[in-house]
């Protein structure tokens, strides 16, 4: 699990477009200025234990609570910057724009044997690929990553879009 420290250092790192605000508690929100919606909060309430949530409500990619609000309490860096990035092209993509643009998912994902699998999505669907060999296929991202969970890998090891 990264510390607080290293959250707030890869979000001011990676996202100098994000506004950095104290709030009650020693918790910091991180607010996206340039949104198109009201909503500009993106971290919201990183807490100096870790805790934090980011707002991805309408994307498809993640499990929201219903406040539009992901832990990331136990991201890794890679899972963080993917989220984070998510976040702020929903809240700067008009709502009618957002799945002509969104790019489709590719990530690598590598298991502790240094073994590594593709996650492509394609026509709808997301497809886990060994090499050029099709793995398995599923109905959604949620699925896709269960299995590769399950399967003891973890998103990284390359570009995640």
């Amino acid at each position: 699990m990264l510390t607080f420290e290293e959250k707030q250092q890869i979000i001011e790192t990676k996202f100098p477009e994000l506004i950095r605000k104290e709030v009650s508690m020693k918790r910091l929100n991180y607010h996206y200025e340039d949104s198109l919606y009201e909503k500009t909060v993106v971290v919201q309430h990183l807490h100096p234990n870790g805790n934090g949530f980011v707002y991805v409500e309408g994307l498809s990619n993640y499990e929201p609570d219903d406040r539009g609000l992901v832990n990331i309490r136990e991201a890794t860096e890679d899972e963080l910057i993917t989220t984070i990035r998510d976040a702020i092209r929903a809240l700067s993509t008009e709502e009618n724009e957002k799945e002509e643009k969104e790019e489709p998912i590719e990530e690598v994902w590598v298991n502790n044997e240094g073994q590594k699998l593709k996650l492509l999505e394609e026509d709808g669907f997301f497809n886990v690929y060994h090499g050029s060999n099709l793995e398995d296929g599923f109905g959604d991202y949620k699925e896709a990553v269960d299995y590769l969970k399950e399967e003891s890998f973890k998103r990284g090891g390359g570009d995640s879009k």
